[in-house]
């Protein structure tokens, strides 16, 4: 009876105790319970999804899904939805002709330049206390659908608007990263071949904003352009604008020279006289598409050429390059990675 006694006692140990004990000082963790983000299906319009795990005590950014904008055409400040945003910036900044993967690229940029800028200036930009952003080429273009039929005619929403849309939503919430900060994703229209380091023209090095190759931009309207004037008027010119040059006819070619191009090929500075200019200085006296240029002076029919290539600061993605590249294969992500430098889109 007794050995019973202990038999019955140790079947209930191992049966019921045991298990209960087991139970509540082991946390079970499914194996399959891993955080992991869901792959980008090309196909779809749903935008991708992605779970984020953040380090213990770390301080999270605030989600931007809203977004604060100036017009200084009418004086108001509108807020609205980011996505909503986009894709008036995306319209109205490049043409709705251009290969879905250069818009979805555009859209990315557009994007992370609206969030960079509502970051860095939440309580207005110094240019525009009112807000963060304005419609005006000082920040973006955007334009409204209304006013987007109003420019192209009542058409053009059937013809491309599903296709900005297409391009902003597939992109939805994608921003471009370097070293985990947001960054200011510059673009512009047309390189001419080569980008632009942004230190030689901003005077300030930002190490995703590096000079690049940009290939297939010659269908580009302002590939190369020519500014034609007479001798007279150059010198003219020039000499309102500088009054110590005394730059004359027989003295053109030692008053004018060369002092430094960029990596790129583009002029930094150049010397009138004694004294030494800017590139984008004589760029904006003379209203050309960028610093790209070369003089061309014939002193026997008075004729000044002045030929540039690209159109723009040139600095970041050009838009352009961004169409070449994607009717030539490439997806919006390489696009991206390609003209910044050192970015993840994420």
């Amino acid at each position: 009876m007794k050995r019973l006694g202990v038999y019955m006692v140790s079947v209930l140990i191992i049966t019921i105790i045991l298990p209960a004990v087991i139970v509540k000082t082991i946390n079970f963790v499914p194996k399959e319970n891993t955080v992991s983000g869901v792959g980008f299906n090309e196909e779809t319009k749903e935008p991708p999804k992605y779970i984020i795990s953040e380090p213990p005590n770390k301080k999270v950014k605030k989600k931007i899904e809203t977004v604060k904008v100036y017009n200084p055409y009418t004086n108001e400040t509108i807020e609205m939805d980011l996505e909503e945003y986009v894709k008036g910036v995306v319209a109205a900044e490049m043409p709705a002709e251009f290969h879905i993967d250069a818009l979805k690229a555009q859209a990315v940029a557009a994007r992370t330049y609206a969030v960079s800028r509502t970051l860095k200036y939440e309580e207005g930009h110094p240019d525009h206390m009112e807000a963060p952003l304005c419609i005006g080429i000082h920040c973006q273009a955007y334009l409204s659908l209304d006013e987007l039929k109003h420019i192209h005619g009542e058409d053009w929403e059937g013809k491309y608007w599903g296709k900005i849309e297409e391009a902003v939503m597939t992109t939805k919430g994608l921003l471009i990263y370097y070293q985990g900060e947001v960054i200011e994703p510059l673009y512009h229209s047309t390189s001419g071949g080569m980008t632009e380091d942004a230190i030689d023209v901003f005077s300030t090095d930002m190490p995703y904003l590096k000079a690049v190759i940009s290939p297939y931009e010659e269908d580009a309207p302002k590939y190369k352009s020519i500014v034609t004037i007479t001798g007279d008027e150059f010198i003219k010119k020039i000499n309102n604008k500088y009054p110590d040059a005394n730059l004359a006819k027989d003295n053109f070619f030692e008053k004018i020279k060369l002092i430094e191009r960029t990596e790129s090929g583009r002029i930094k500075k150049i010397a009138i006289g004694n004294r030494i200019i800017e590139g984008r200085e004589f760029r904006e006296l003379f209203a050309l598409n960028s610093t790209n240029f070369v003089i061309t002076y014939d002193q026997q029919l008075n004729i000044i050429d002045i030929t540039t290539y690209g159109f723009g600061h040139g600095v970041g993605m050009s838009q352009w390059g961004a169409n070449g590249m994607a009717k030539k294969g490439s997806s919006y992500i390489e696009i991206l990675e390609h003209y910044y430098t050192g970015v993840e889109i994420r």
